[in-house]
């Protein structure tokens, strides 16, 4: 009798704790328990009766301390629910954050690229100062190279034809060097054949003289010897 009261009163406040906690935290879920088949149970195997209901009241209290420590971390739909709200009330305001943040972001961006297009502007303009200033250096470099050059080549025409005039010149007081040599040569040529044509008439003349003085002089003699 004692037995039996002890393991119907175990069964009794198990079913009644485990009704109210599957009905606080579980539901519809129910948890079964035979404390008597396992006190018949450790009887079998050499317990004694009281020794299987105190094993048994522990085991129950064991088992009711890990529930307690399980359903702690459980929570019921309607908690779930409400922390589910929280949760999204809690990511939108993280997106109003995050929308405010992108905002000033991209402001702060837009302000800071206007900024470095307005420097990139200026830098543009600096470099197409700079390459106009280039162009202009080069362009007038070019034109003066290109006036030094033509005038080194008026130069070189006019000491080119200053040299075909010095040699035309030259080539006309040779030819006016020859042609009076030419002269000369012809005038002496022709005072030696007048002088060689008098030669000649004064030697025929002499040579006539002489034979006549011969014959005068041999007549004079022929006539002295007869």
């Amino acid at each position: 009798k004692g037995s039996s009261s002890i393991v119907s009163y175990v069964s009794i406040s198990v079913s009644s704790l485990q009704s109210k906690e599957s009905l606080s935290l579980l539901g519809n879920r129910r948890l079964y328990f035979d404390t008597h088949a396992l006190v018949c149970l450790l009887e079998e195997n050499g317990f004694t009766t009281q020794q299987s209901e105190v094993i048994v009241s522990a085991l129950v209290k064991i088992m009711n301390t890990n529930l307690d420590m399980i359903y702690k971390d459980m929570v019921t739909k309607v908690q779930q629910e409400i922390a589910l709200q929280q949760v999204m009330s809690h990511i939108g305001g993280v997106k109003k954050d995050m929308i405010i943040l992108e905002k000033s972001e991209f402001s702060a961006l837009r302000s800071e690229n206007e900024k470095i297009k307005l420097e990139l502007q200026q830098i543009k303009k600096q470099v197409m100062d700079e390459i106009t200033k280039v162009r202009a250096d080069n362009k007038l470099n070019l034109n003066l190279e290109k006036s030094r050059v033509k005038e080194l080549y008026s130069l070189n025409e006019r000491k080119l034809l200053e040299m075909r005039t010095e040699i035309v010149e030259l080539h006309a007081q040779q030819d006016r060097a020859l042609t009076q040599t030419d002269r000369k040569i012809d005038t002496e040529v022709a005072d030696l054949k007048t002088m060689l044509e008098t030669h000649k008439l004064d030697n025929i003349k002499y040579l006539a003289g002489s034979v006549f003085t011969c014959l005068t002089v041999a007549l004079g003699f022929y006539r002295l010897w007869i």
